[in-house]
């Protein structure tokens, strides 16, 4: 028989804070990140803006308290900061963090790093601190470092499935412990911003040079952003142990692939609507159980369509209250499912439900829209979590308020 899982804690670094409290606060009061890329060195940071964390490397790094030029990513310095605001929120104990698991999901991993100095390291009489960069294009190495950092020693495991790849971390991580295999794990995804994904997605033509519009009938494409967060997933046994007080329940996931396109999603819904009802069904919850929808939602005119059909399809025409909060944060790649996890997380702590920015007018293939104000005071029992990316990896998250 498999065992529950709780979440006791969680941190998170994005474009809209350092810290949960920063982004909690910057989600009430309708504050997004997007503007000028000051920190990614690229000739396009005036004509492609994105939701960038405000902070250069080497303030990363004095933040997650580490050395300057030892060889730290963005995107290691991202999680790492994410990792430990985790560790603090869920109370861990060293020995707790010794003998938990580490899943860690990135799409760029070091590409950035890699871009920066591929030139240098090139010509072998440059290389000198370059060299320190010459394996984080990896997508394990940023998980080493953290499991190196930490200490963490139960298990360490790095997950890549494109934009669901958080999602699918938590997912993995709590198979992990449901099974027996490990009674703490700490789950999320890091990712930074890169030429190559900003380049790629622009060539892909899906990026919008203004604020993101998701689910509105005149969007244009998403935001890029960078960020990291990581939930604590504990087993109920665990949980006993220590008397903590857990903020919810990872009652059902699904992880579904659609197999329509290998950057397209099931343009009628399909895929959405697998995945959401999977998790409906793992959790043993009906749809009038459902009190929030925290939608993948970018923003692009595939990916809003093929969700939001999916959403009418399950839940009618009056499903419960939904929105992407993609227009806050951009879409942080691999991270953006473990980020938005964390938003669930500050939903069921502060009763709040967070709007859909930028929304005016409806799709026309749609007779549902999103929640457009901040609803405070929100009876939140159960919240789904979608997360999908390319290559139809499509993945819901079914979390369960702890009362």
């Amino acid at each position: 028989m498999s065992r529950r899982v709780f979440i006791t804690g969680y941190g998170i670094i994005s474009a809209i804070g350092n810290n949960a409290e920063e982004n909690y606060s910057s989600l009430v009061n309708k504050k997004s990140g997007f503007g000028r890329l000051d920190f990614l060195n690229t000739v396009h940071r005036d004509e492609l803006p994105g939701c960038e964390v405000k902070l250069s490397d080497s303030a990363l790094c004095d933040l997650a308290g580490v050395t300057q030029n030892a060889g730290y990513t963005r995107t290691a310095l991202l999680a790492m900061i994410a990792v430990r605001e985790a560790i603090v929120s869920a109370a861990l104990s060293e020995e707790d963090v010794q003998k938990a698991g580490i899943l860690s999901a990135t799409t760029a991993g070091g590409i950035r790093e890699l871009e920066t100095y591929l030139y240098d390291l090139q010509d072998l009489e440059k290389t000198g601190e370059f060299l320190a960069y010459l394996d984080t294009a990896d997508a394990g190495e940023h998980m080493e470092r953290l499991a190196d950092s930490f200490g963490i020693r139960g298990y360490i495991g790095a997950v890549s499935t494109a934009c669901s790849s958080a999602a699918n971390a938590i997912i993995l991580g709590s198979r992990l412990i449901s099974q027996n295999f490990l009674e703490i794990a700490v789950c999320g995804g890091s990712d930074a911003l890169g030429k190559v994904t900003l380049n790629g997605f622009s060539s892909l033509m899906i990026l919008d040079r203004n604020a993101c519009r998701p689910f509105d009938e005149n969007r244009n494409g998403l935001n890029m952003g960078e960020g990291a967060a990581y939930l604590v997933l504990e087993s109920e046994e665990a949980l006993m142990r220590s008397g903590k007080k857990a903020i919810a329940e990872l009652k059902g996931y699904a992880n579904i692939n659609d197999i329509f396109h290998q950057t397209a999603s099931s343009p009628d819904g399909a895929g959405a609507l697998a995945s959401m009802s999977k998790a409906l069904a793992k959790a043993g919850l009906n749809i009038a159980d459902i009190d929030y929808i925290n939608a993948h939602g970018t923003g692009t005119e595939n990916n809003d369509l093929a969700e939001g059909l999916g959403i009418q399809a399950l839940f009618g025409k009056q499903p419960p209250p939904f929105s992407s909060t993609k227009p806050y944060t951009g879409h942080a790649m691999a991270a953006s499912g473990s980020i938005e996890a964390a938003f669930c997380m500050m939903a069921f702590q502060h009763d709040a439900i967070f709007p859909n920015l930028n929304f005016d007018t409806p799709m026309n293939e749609l007779d549902i829209r999103p929640i457009t104000e901040l609803k405070q005071q929100a009876v939140l029992r159960n919240i789904l979590s979608n997360s999908f990316g390319f290559g139809g990896s499509t993945a819901s998250l079914l979390f369960s308020k702890c009362l």
